[in-house]
Protein backbone atom coordinates (compact mmCIF):
# COMPACT_ATOMS: atom_id res chain seq x y z
CA UNK A 1 0.00 0.00 0.00
CA UNK A 2 1.34 3.42 -0.89
CA UNK A 3 2.18 5.86 1.90
CA UNK A 4 1.86 8.89 -0.35
CA UNK A 5 -0.42 11.73 0.66
CA UNK A 6 -3.85 11.25 -0.82
CA UNK A 7 -5.69 14.19 -2.36
CA UNK A 8 -9.37 13.40 -2.66
CA UNK A 9 -11.76 15.91 -4.16
CA UNK A 10 -14.82 16.43 -2.02
CA UNK A 11 -17.24 19.10 -3.30
CA UNK A 12 -18.06 21.79 -0.77
CA UNK A 13 -21.59 22.17 -2.10
CA UNK A 14 -24.13 20.15 -4.04
CA UNK A 15 -27.29 21.99 -5.03
CA UNK A 16 -30.63 20.43 -4.12
CA UNK A 17 -32.61 18.86 -7.00
CA UNK A 18 -35.27 21.48 -6.39
CA UNK A 19 -33.01 24.15 -7.86
CA UNK A 20 -32.81 22.20 -11.11
CA UNK A 21 -36.56 21.71 -11.06
CA UNK A 22 -37.13 25.46 -10.59
CA UNK A 23 -34.80 26.26 -13.51
CA UNK A 24 -36.70 23.86 -15.79
CA UNK A 25 -40.04 25.37 -14.77
CA UNK A 26 -38.75 28.84 -15.58
CA UNK A 27 -37.36 27.71 -18.94
CA UNK A 28 -40.71 26.20 -19.91
CA UNK A 29 -42.84 28.93 -18.45
CA UNK A 30 -44.61 26.50 -16.16
CA UNK A 31 -45.82 27.37 -12.67
CA UNK A 32 -45.58 25.18 -9.61
CA UNK A 33 -49.35 24.92 -9.59
CA UNK A 34 -49.40 23.66 -13.19
CA UNK A 35 -46.72 21.08 -12.44
CA UNK A 36 -48.74 19.91 -9.46
CA UNK A 37 -51.77 19.54 -11.68
CA UNK A 38 -49.85 17.65 -14.40
CA UNK A 39 -48.21 15.24 -11.95
CA UNK A 40 -51.05 14.84 -9.54
CA UNK A 41 -48.83 15.86 -6.65
CA UNK A 42 -49.99 18.35 -4.00
CA UNK A 43 -48.84 21.93 -4.57
CA UNK A 44 -47.25 21.84 -1.13
CA UNK A 45 -45.12 18.85 -2.11
CA UNK A 46 -43.87 20.56 -5.29
CA UNK A 47 -42.99 23.67 -3.30
CA UNK A 48 -41.15 21.64 -0.64
CA UNK A 49 -39.15 19.80 -3.33
CA UNK A 50 -38.10 23.11 -4.88
CA UNK A 51 -37.06 24.45 -1.48
CA UNK A 52 -35.14 21.27 -0.58
CA UNK A 53 -37.52 20.32 2.23
CA UNK A 54 -38.90 17.21 0.55
CA UNK A 55 -37.15 14.47 -1.40
CA UNK A 56 -37.91 13.39 -4.95
CA UNK A 57 -39.25 9.88 -4.58
CA UNK A 58 -38.89 7.27 -7.35
CA UNK A 59 -42.60 7.66 -8.02
CA UNK A 60 -42.27 11.44 -8.38
CA UNK A 61 -39.22 10.99 -10.61
CA UNK A 62 -41.35 8.89 -13.00
CA UNK A 63 -44.01 11.60 -13.03
CA UNK A 64 -41.39 14.25 -13.84
CA UNK A 65 -40.18 12.04 -16.67
CA UNK A 66 -43.68 12.09 -18.19
CA UNK A 67 -44.06 15.86 -17.81
CA UNK A 68 -40.58 17.04 -18.85
CA UNK A 69 -39.37 14.08 -20.97
CA UNK A 70 -36.31 13.94 -18.71
CA UNK A 71 -35.44 10.38 -17.57
CA UNK A 72 -36.47 9.38 -14.07
CA UNK A 73 -32.91 8.18 -13.55
CA UNK A 74 -31.74 11.80 -13.84
CA UNK A 75 -34.00 12.91 -10.98
CA UNK A 76 -33.19 9.86 -8.88
CA UNK A 77 -29.46 10.40 -9.31
CA UNK A 78 -29.73 14.12 -8.45
CA UNK A 79 -31.67 13.27 -5.33
CA UNK A 80 -29.26 10.49 -4.34
CA UNK A 81 -26.17 12.68 -4.78
CA UNK A 82 -27.75 15.49 -2.82
CA UNK A 83 -28.80 13.29 0.10
CA UNK A 84 -25.41 11.62 0.07
CA UNK A 85 -23.77 15.04 0.20
CA UNK A 86 -25.90 16.04 3.18
CA UNK A 87 -25.00 12.81 4.97
CA UNK A 88 -21.30 13.40 4.28
CA UNK A 89 -21.51 16.91 5.65
CA UNK A 90 -23.24 15.68 8.79
CA UNK A 91 -20.63 12.96 9.22
CA UNK A 92 -17.81 15.45 8.71
CA UNK A 93 -19.14 17.67 11.46
CA UNK A 94 -19.48 14.66 13.74
CA UNK A 95 -15.98 13.39 12.97
CA UNK A 96 -14.47 16.82 13.61
CA UNK A 97 -15.43 16.33 17.22
CA UNK A 98 -13.77 12.91 17.35
CA UNK A 99 -10.32 13.51 15.82
CA UNK A 100 -8.75 13.54 19.30
CA UNK A 101 -9.35 9.76 19.36
CA UNK A 102 -6.53 9.38 16.83
CA UNK A 103 -4.10 10.06 19.67
CA UNK A 104 -4.95 6.60 21.01
CA UNK A 105 -4.00 4.93 17.72
CA UNK A 106 -0.39 4.54 16.43
CA UNK A 107 -1.25 6.29 13.17
CA UNK A 108 2.33 7.18 12.18
CA UNK A 109 3.55 3.62 12.73
CA UNK A 110 0.62 2.22 10.77
CA UNK A 111 1.37 4.58 7.89
CA UNK A 112 5.05 3.64 7.97
CA UNK A 113 4.11 -0.05 7.86
CA UNK A 114 1.89 0.58 4.85
CA UNK A 115 -1.30 -0.45 6.64
CA UNK A 116 -3.09 2.84 6.05
CA UNK A 117 -2.68 5.92 3.85
CA UNK A 118 -1.59 9.31 5.11
CA UNK A 119 -3.91 12.30 4.83
CA UNK A 120 -3.06 15.89 5.73
CA UNK A 121 -6.66 16.51 6.80
CA UNK A 122 -7.38 15.11 10.27
CA UNK A 123 -10.97 14.19 9.47
CA UNK A 124 -9.87 12.26 6.37
CA UNK A 125 -7.19 10.54 8.45
CA UNK A 126 -9.83 9.58 10.97
CA UNK A 127 -11.97 8.11 8.19
CA UNK A 128 -8.97 6.11 6.98
CA UNK A 129 -8.34 4.65 10.44
CA UNK A 130 -12.01 3.79 10.89
CA UNK A 131 -11.98 2.08 7.49
CA UNK A 132 -8.95 0.07 8.60
CA UNK A 133 -10.81 -1.18 11.66
CA UNK A 134 -14.03 -1.58 9.63
CA UNK A 135 -16.08 0.46 12.07
CA UNK A 136 -18.24 3.56 11.64
CA UNK A 137 -16.99 5.56 14.61
CA UNK A 138 -14.68 5.51 17.65
CA UNK A 139 -17.70 4.44 19.72
CA UNK A 140 -18.09 1.30 17.62
CA UNK A 141 -14.35 0.70 17.89
CA UNK A 142 -14.61 0.82 21.67
CA UNK A 143 -17.56 -1.56 21.58
CA UNK A 144 -15.75 -4.14 19.48
CA UNK A 145 -12.37 -4.05 21.18
CA UNK A 146 -13.79 -3.75 24.68
CA UNK A 147 -16.50 -6.36 24.23
CA UNK A 148 -15.76 -8.75 21.36
CA UNK A 149 -12.09 -8.89 22.38
CA UNK A 150 -12.67 -8.80 26.11
CA UNK A 151 -10.37 -11.80 26.64
CA UNK A 152 -7.48 -9.91 25.06
CA UNK A 153 -8.10 -7.04 27.43
CA UNK A 154 -7.33 -9.27 30.43
CA UNK A 155 -3.66 -8.74 29.70
CA UNK A 156 -1.85 -5.71 31.10
CA UNK A 157 -0.22 -5.06 27.74
CA UNK A 158 -3.55 -4.68 26.00
CA UNK A 159 -4.98 -2.49 28.72
CA UNK A 160 -1.98 -0.15 28.63
CA UNK A 161 -1.80 0.19 24.85
CA UNK A 162 -5.17 -0.83 23.40
CA UNK A 163 -4.71 1.19 20.21
CA UNK A 164 -1.40 -0.41 19.28
CA UNK A 165 -2.50 -3.92 20.21
CA UNK A 166 -5.82 -3.56 18.38
CA UNK A 167 -4.09 -2.28 15.24
CA UNK A 168 -1.65 -5.20 15.23
CA UNK A 169 -4.44 -7.71 15.76
CA UNK A 170 -6.62 -6.09 13.10
CA UNK A 171 -3.83 -6.23 10.51
CA UNK A 172 -3.59 -9.94 11.24
CA UNK A 173 -7.29 -10.34 10.47
CA UNK A 174 -6.93 -8.40 7.22
CA UNK A 175 -4.04 -10.50 5.96
CA UNK A 176 -5.61 -13.76 7.15
CA UNK A 177 -8.74 -12.95 5.15
CA UNK A 178 -6.60 -13.12 2.00
CA UNK A 179 -5.50 -16.68 2.77
CA UNK A 180 -7.85 -19.28 1.35
CA UNK A 181 -8.12 -22.10 3.87
CA UNK A 182 -9.73 -25.50 3.84
CA UNK A 183 -12.22 -26.31 6.57
CA UNK A 184 -10.34 -26.87 9.82
CA UNK A 185 -9.33 -30.45 10.46
CA UNK A 186 -7.59 -31.10 13.79
CA UNK A 187 -6.12 -34.45 12.73
CA UNK A 188 -4.64 -33.03 9.55
CA UNK A 189 -3.26 -30.03 11.43
CA UNK A 190 -1.60 -32.27 14.00
CA UNK A 191 -0.07 -34.35 11.21
CA UNK A 192 1.19 -31.38 9.24
CA UNK A 193 3.00 -30.00 12.30
CA UNK A 194 5.52 -32.82 12.01
CA UNK A 195 6.23 -31.79 8.43
CA UNK A 196 6.50 -28.15 9.45
CA UNK A 197 9.01 -29.14 12.14
CA UNK A 198 11.44 -30.09 9.35
CA UNK A 199 11.22 -26.54 7.99
CA UNK A 200 13.11 -25.15 10.97
CA UNK A 201 16.40 -25.82 9.18
CA UNK A 202 15.31 -23.89 6.08
CA UNK A 203 15.79 -20.21 5.24
CA UNK A 204 12.84 -17.78 5.60
CA UNK A 205 12.23 -17.49 1.87
CA UNK A 206 11.62 -21.25 1.86
CA UNK A 207 9.91 -21.95 5.18
CA UNK A 208 7.62 -18.91 5.35
CA UNK A 209 5.47 -19.58 2.25
CA UNK A 210 5.57 -23.33 2.86
CA UNK A 211 4.44 -22.90 6.45
CA UNK A 212 1.52 -20.75 5.33
CA UNK A 213 0.57 -23.21 2.57
CA UNK A 214 0.67 -26.31 4.75
CA UNK A 215 -1.37 -24.76 7.53
CA UNK A 216 -3.95 -23.36 5.12
CA UNK A 217 -4.61 -26.89 3.89
CA UNK A 218 -5.75 -27.79 7.41
CA UNK A 219 -7.88 -24.71 8.09
CA UNK A 220 -5.30 -22.56 9.89
CA UNK A 221 -4.22 -19.17 8.54
CA UNK A 222 -0.70 -18.14 9.56
CA UNK A 223 0.32 -14.51 9.22
CA UNK A 224 3.55 -12.71 10.08
CA UNK A 225 2.78 -9.15 11.20
CA UNK A 226 5.59 -6.80 12.31
CA UNK A 227 5.02 -5.53 15.81
CA UNK A 228 4.08 -1.90 16.39
CA UNK A 229 5.78 0.26 19.00
CA UNK A 230 4.21 -0.36 22.42
CA UNK A 231 2.51 -3.54 21.19
CA UNK A 232 4.57 -6.14 23.01
CA UNK A 233 2.93 -9.28 21.65
CA UNK A 234 5.03 -12.01 20.08
CA UNK A 235 2.00 -13.99 18.95
CA UNK A 236 -1.75 -14.40 19.09
CA UNK A 237 -4.23 -17.17 18.46
CA UNK A 238 -7.93 -16.91 17.80
CA UNK A 239 -10.68 -18.32 15.63
CA UNK A 240 -11.96 -16.16 12.78
CA UNK A 241 -14.96 -18.46 12.45
CA UNK A 242 -15.75 -22.05 13.52
CA UNK A 243 -13.87 -23.40 10.49
CA UNK A 244 -10.81 -21.14 10.32
CA UNK A 245 -8.19 -20.50 12.99
CA UNK A 246 -5.58 -17.73 12.97
CA UNK A 247 -1.99 -17.87 14.20
CA UNK A 248 -0.39 -14.43 14.20
CA UNK A 249 3.35 -13.98 14.81
CA UNK A 250 5.32 -10.77 15.22
CA UNK A 251 8.94 -11.99 15.12
CA UNK A 252 9.36 -9.90 18.24
CA UNK A 253 12.45 -11.64 19.62
CA UNK A 254 13.94 -12.14 16.14
CA UNK A 255 15.77 -15.45 16.65
CA UNK A 256 14.79 -18.80 15.21
CA UNK A 257 14.34 -20.48 18.58
CA UNK A 258 11.77 -17.85 19.63
CA UNK A 259 10.00 -17.86 16.29
CA UNK A 260 9.54 -21.61 16.09
CA UNK A 261 8.64 -22.02 19.73
CA UNK A 262 6.03 -19.27 19.31
CA UNK A 263 4.52 -21.01 16.28
CA UNK A 264 4.24 -24.41 17.95
CA UNK A 265 2.99 -22.76 21.14
CA UNK A 266 0.15 -21.13 19.21
CA UNK A 267 -0.49 -24.44 17.47
CA UNK A 268 -0.88 -26.02 20.89
CA UNK A 269 -3.60 -23.53 21.76
CA UNK A 270 -5.50 -24.47 18.61
CA UNK A 271 -5.31 -28.19 19.27
CA UNK A 272 -5.71 -28.19 23.03
CA UNK A 273 -8.11 -25.36 23.78
CA UNK A 274 -11.59 -24.21 22.81
CA UNK A 275 -12.61 -22.24 19.76
CA UNK A 276 -13.89 -19.42 21.95
CA UNK A 277 -10.51 -18.98 23.61
CA UNK A 278 -8.27 -16.15 22.48
CA UNK A 279 -4.61 -15.85 23.42
CA UNK A 280 -2.16 -12.99 23.32
CA UNK A 281 1.46 -13.97 23.86
CA UNK A 282 4.54 -12.11 25.01
CA UNK A 283 6.45 -11.20 28.14
CA UNK A 284 3.99 -9.76 30.62
CA UNK A 285 1.16 -10.12 28.12
CA UNK A 286 -0.69 -13.31 29.06
CA UNK A 287 -3.60 -12.92 31.46
CA UNK A 288 -3.40 -14.62 34.85
CA UNK A 289 -6.58 -16.59 34.06
CA UNK A 290 -4.83 -18.20 31.09
CA UNK A 291 -1.61 -19.29 32.80
CA UNK A 292 -2.62 -22.96 33.01
CA UNK A 293 -3.41 -23.02 29.31
CA UNK A 294 -0.19 -21.16 28.56
CA UNK A 295 1.76 -23.86 30.41
CA UNK A 296 -0.04 -26.54 28.40
CA UNK A 297 0.83 -24.78 25.15
CA UNK A 298 4.45 -24.37 26.32
CA UNK A 299 4.73 -28.09 26.99
CA UNK A 300 3.16 -28.94 23.65
CA UNK A 301 5.68 -26.76 21.80
CA UNK A 302 8.67 -27.98 23.81
CA UNK A 303 7.78 -31.65 23.38
CA UNK A 304 7.08 -31.51 19.66
CA UNK A 305 10.33 -29.67 18.95
CA UNK A 306 12.48 -31.87 21.19
CA UNK A 307 10.83 -35.03 22.53
CA UNK A 308 11.53 -35.34 26.31
CA UNK A 309 13.15 -38.76 26.03
CA UNK A 310 15.58 -37.48 23.39
CA UNK A 311 16.44 -34.41 25.43
CA UNK A 312 17.11 -36.56 28.48
CA UNK A 313 19.39 -38.81 26.44
CA UNK A 314 21.29 -35.83 25.04
CA UNK A 315 21.87 -34.28 28.46
CA UNK A 316 23.04 -37.63 29.82
CA UNK A 317 25.63 -37.76 27.02
CA UNK A 318 27.35 -34.67 28.43
CA UNK A 319 27.50 -32.96 25.04
CA UNK A 320 25.05 -30.18 25.87
CA UNK A 321 27.76 -27.55 26.45
CA UNK A 322 29.62 -28.30 23.25
CA UNK A 323 28.74 -26.52 20.01
CA UNK A 324 29.67 -29.61 18.07
CA UNK A 325 27.51 -31.72 20.36
CA UNK A 326 24.57 -29.35 20.01
CA UNK A 327 24.88 -29.28 16.23
CA UNK A 328 25.11 -33.07 16.08
CA UNK A 329 22.04 -33.49 18.28
CA UNK A 330 20.11 -30.92 16.20
CA UNK A 331 20.99 -32.85 13.04
CA UNK A 332 19.77 -36.07 14.61
CA UNK A 333 16.51 -34.37 15.62
CA UNK A 334 16.11 -32.70 12.23
CA UNK A 335 15.75 -29.22 13.73
CA UNK A 336 17.76 -26.00 13.73
CA UNK A 337 20.65 -25.85 16.27
CA UNK A 338 19.32 -22.55 17.57
CA UNK A 339 16.21 -24.32 18.83
CA UNK A 340 18.37 -26.67 20.90
CA UNK A 341 20.35 -23.73 22.28
CA UNK A 342 17.17 -21.89 23.20
CA UNK A 343 15.77 -24.92 25.00
CA UNK A 344 18.96 -25.52 26.96
CA UNK A 345 19.13 -21.86 27.94
CA UNK A 346 15.48 -21.83 28.98
CA UNK A 347 15.94 -24.91 31.16
CA UNK A 348 19.03 -23.43 32.82
CA UNK A 349 21.31 -26.09 31.41
CA UNK A 350 23.23 -23.65 29.24
CA UNK A 351 24.09 -20.05 30.20
CA UNK A 352 22.30 -17.41 28.12
CA UNK A 353 25.69 -16.11 27.01
CA UNK A 354 26.73 -19.41 25.44
CA UNK A 355 26.31 -20.68 21.85
CA UNK A 356 24.11 -17.81 20.69
CA UNK A 357 25.98 -17.80 17.40
CA UNK A 358 24.13 -21.03 16.58
CA UNK A 359 20.89 -19.09 16.52
CA UNK A 360 19.69 -17.43 13.33
CA UNK A 361 18.47 -13.85 13.62
CA UNK A 362 15.68 -12.56 11.42
CA UNK A 363 14.97 -9.03 10.24
CA UNK A 364 11.85 -7.70 8.58
CA UNK A 365 12.00 -6.74 4.93
CA UNK A 366 9.35 -4.04 4.52
CA UNK A 367 8.24 -2.66 1.20
CA UNK A 368 5.01 -1.63 -0.49
CA UNK A 369 4.39 -5.06 -1.99
CA UNK A 370 5.07 -7.40 0.88
CA UNK A 371 5.06 -6.33 4.51
CA UNK A 372 5.30 -9.78 6.03
CA UNK A 373 8.62 -11.05 4.68
CA UNK A 374 11.82 -11.42 6.61
CA UNK A 375 15.40 -12.51 6.06
CA UNK A 376 17.99 -14.15 8.30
Amino acid sequence: MSNKIQNQYTPDYVSPPGETLQEILEERGMSQAELAERTGRPKKTINEIINGKAAITPETALQFERVFNIPASFWNNRERRYREFLAQQEEKERLKKQVAWLQEIPVKAMIKSGWIRRYPDKVEQLREVLNFFAVASPEQWEGIWCSTYVDFRKSQAFQSQPGAMAAWLRQGEIEAAQIHCATYNANKFREVLLEIRTLTVKSPEIFQPELVRLCAQTGVAVVFIPELPKARASGATRWLNPHKALIQLSLRYKTDDHLWFAFFHESGHILLHGKRDVFLEGKGVAAVEDLAKEEEADKFAADILIPPIELKRFIASGQQRSKAGIEQFATEMGIAPGIVVGRLQHDGILPHTHCNDLKHRFEWVLDELESSSFDD
